[in-house]
């Protein structure tokens, strides 16, 4: 056995395979619903879980806003595009990914020791500030989804949406901008469309 098969070989180094199917292999975008309910409590396990992921000099600027009640439902349901609107209401919970633009006035708690040239350099460069803020953002969406899936739960994240409407409804009077939607919940296995290919390594990777 290798040194690298060694390696893979210790369960200490790996979570179970069961773990992996149920996070990546055997997971699938859900667009029907059981009508079962997400506590506050599994929401707030998500995020809980997802924040420990590494974000650009640890500026973690992603935002979420769970869109749970039926008041809240009736304003994020005119902002969706016709062909997401009966998954999204159907959803027990839908989460606002979003990204806050004004992340610098957390850096003194998040980054203390780059706070004060980091924060001037963004203050000069908006653009800058806009495209840390999308990367390390997108980055934690993607925790957000891996973390939702290991909790047990169905993911169906989104675009197809209007996301100034979003912004208006949801974050108005901030600097927070909407990303993507996520519904959670527990979905319908049967209702799923025949898994899609993906692209093999030797089409995506280059080992140099």
């Amino acid at each position: 056995m290798s040194t690298d098969e060694a390696y893979l070989a210790q369960p200490d180094h790996a979570i179970s395979d069961a773990a992996l199917d149920t996070i990546f292999r055997n997971a699938r975008t859900m667009r029907q619903w059981q009508d079962k309910p997400v506590t506050p409590a599994l929401l707030m396990a998500i995020y809980d879980l997802m924040r420990w992921g590494p974000t650009e000099t640890n500026i973690t600027p992603a935002r979420f806003h769970f869109v749970v009640s039926h008041q809240a439902k009736a304003r994020l349901e005119p902002l969706l595009d016709e062909s997401n609107r009966k998954q999204t209401m159907a959803a027990p919970a839908t989460a606002i990914i979003a990204y806050d633009l004004d992340f610098a006035h957390t850096l003194p708690k998040l980054a203390p020791r780059a706070a004060e040239s980091l924060g001037a350099m963004l203050a000069s460069n908006p653009e800058k500030a806009r495209y840390m803020a999308r990367r390390s953002a997108g980055l934690q969406g993607g925790y957000f989804v891996i973390a939702a899936r290991a909790l047990g739960l169905d993911c169906g994240p989104m675009s197809g949406f209007d996301n100034h409407g979003v912004d208006k409804e949801f974050f108005a009077g901030t600097q927070i901008k909407s990303y993507f939607l996520c519904n959670l919940g527990f979905g319908v296995p049967s209702s799923v469309r025949p898994r899609a290919a993906r692209l093999g390594f030797d089409e995506a990777c280059k080992i140099l």
